[in-house]
């Protein structure tokens, strides 16, 4: 029988010592939900070489199984966060010219013919709640009756918002890798909860969702130790040379933020066309076209240490408007995250 490279579809079984096939007991379901499964592995792959390729997550424990000509690996990654950011971050990717099959481990693999040909981007689009949308419910209108007949409530209506681009975790996950080495930022979203105070740094029009610091006594701590360090370095980092502004740089430029004045703050480039080049403003989400001319130097790992000031999140109820809130502190509760990108957390505001 000739080999195959497709992936192995985990069932309710598997290998025990002697290579037996056994029946998944139950207690162990909770642990399940910790691991990550990895398939279309090679078959010469080591339990090593699989604990250095997830090393970004922290693996505590590997089982690899091989079965006839198909390898693949269920590996406990600590917590459910960390299988999520996993996924994101590997599934699809080429490794040792093989295309990595990555998903948690309480549910069975799905595979489509065009997968392969298809971007990360959009795998993540498509795995976010609602096959790649958001939703969101629509405040409830009254609607007269005929004359004589109360006004009843009509049922709430469900809008669907595509995940932006920036927001996803895909995109994230590339962020944090090449400008803070560090994915333990992401991981940290799905703990807050309860009551909060957003101060909204951007809005994406037309959408409920808006980039926003969440006020805590660390981001304030956060806040004057990043602003001062960048204010000092603007006077000694030199500019960018041409030759070196390209995708993935690491800078310093100006952000606006409206009446209040220019500040100099971190930012990533994203594109480069000729003369300028598209950043993103890591600490208020939000992207800009500037001069090339105009970035200066900030690859000190010294200046990254301080995690992203602001975080993405998805208005419950309604949209914002940028001109309105802007800038302004908001206050309500947080009521849960998206389906699979749980770093975006649902908030709802107080009337």
């Amino acid at each position: 029988m000739s080999c195959s490279s497709s992936d192995f579809r985990p069932s309710a079984k598997v290998f025990g010592e002697n290579g037996a096939l056994e029946e998944q007991k139950s207690p162990k379901f909770k642990k399940r939900e910790t691991e990550v499964y990895v398939g279309n592995l090679p078959l010469d792959i080591s339990e090593e070489e699989i604990r250095c390729l997830l090393k970004d997550f922290s693996p505590l424990h590997v089982h690899r199984v091989q079965n006839g000509c198909r390898c693949f690996a269920f590996v406990d990654l600590g917590s459910t966060q960390k299988v999520a950011l996993a996924i994101q971050a590997l599934n699809g990717k080429l490794f040792h010219k093989r295309k990595l099959y990555v998903n948690s481990n309480n549910r069975s693999p799905k595979r489509t013919p065009d997968v392969t040909e298809r971007p990360q981007e959009l795998l993540i689009s498509e795995k976010a709640s609602a096959q790649g949308f958001a939703g969101t419910t629509a405040c409830p209108q009254l609607t007269p009756k005929a004359s004589g007949e109360p006004c009843e409530t009509e049922k709430s209506k469900t809008s669907f918002f595509a995940v932006p681009m920036e927001m996803r975790g895909s995109f994230l996950v590339l962020l944090l890798r090449e400008c803070f080495r560090d994915l333990g930022w992401l991981a940290t979203i799905p703990s807050i909860s309860g009551e909060v105070g957003l101060l909204v740094t951007s809005t994406v029009p037309q959408t409920p969702f808006f980039w926003a610091m969440h006020i805590t006594e660390t981001l304030h701590q956060n806040m004057q130790a990043l602003f001062s360090a960048l204010a000092e370095a603007e006077e000694r980092q030199p500019y960018l040379q041409d030759s070196a502004v390209r995708r993935g740089t690491r800078g310093l430029a100006k952000y606006h933020l409206g009446d209040y004045g220019p500040a100099w703050n971190r930012c990533w480039v994203l594109d480069r066309v000729d003369s300028w080049v598209v950043v993103m403003f890591v600490d208020f989400g939000r992207s800009a076209t500037i001069p090339v001319q105009s970035l200066r130097t900030l690859d000190g790992d010294n200046f990254w240490t301080i995690p992203p000031l602001t975080q993405p999140f998805m208005l419950e109820k309604g949209i914002l408007s940028s001109n309105q809130v802007i800038h302004r502190i908001l206050k309500g509760k947080i009521t849960g995250a998206l389906n699979l990108e749980s770093h975006i957390l649902k908030f709802e505001e107080f009337e």
